[in-house]
């Protein structure tokens, strides 16, 4: 499994926007397959700032996300909304069924 986090400030002006669209982004991606989640947050310590949780079946199913035109257009948007900075960090993960 392949876990993503990713994460951007936004401007306050830009927020309601930014929040919109990354709602439609995640309701998208959790029809793809490959998807095990997808989901955004608002932080609660910076409330700005928005940060995405994503679990994928396989790297080649992340692959085909990030090839998907829509994923990449609103990448570009959100960038053009963002205070400064995004974040986007990929780990290769087990599940443990029990601790």
């Amino acid at each position: 499994m392949i876990v993503v986090t990713a994460s951007v400030t936004v401007w306050p002006e830009t927020f309601e926007e930014a929040r919109r669209l990354s709602l439609e982004h995640v309701h998208r991606s959790r029809e793809e397959s490959g998807c095990i989640s997808h989901a955004v947050h608002v932080d609660c310590e910076s409330p700005l700032r928005l940060v995405f949780i994503e679990q994928w079946a396989h790297r080649d199913a992340l692959a085909a996300h990030f090839a998907v035109p829509t994923s990449g257009e609103f990448v570009r948007v959100l960038r053009s909304l963002a205070a400064g900075p995004s974040t986007l960090e990929l780990y290769d993960a087990t599940r443990l069924e029990k601790l």
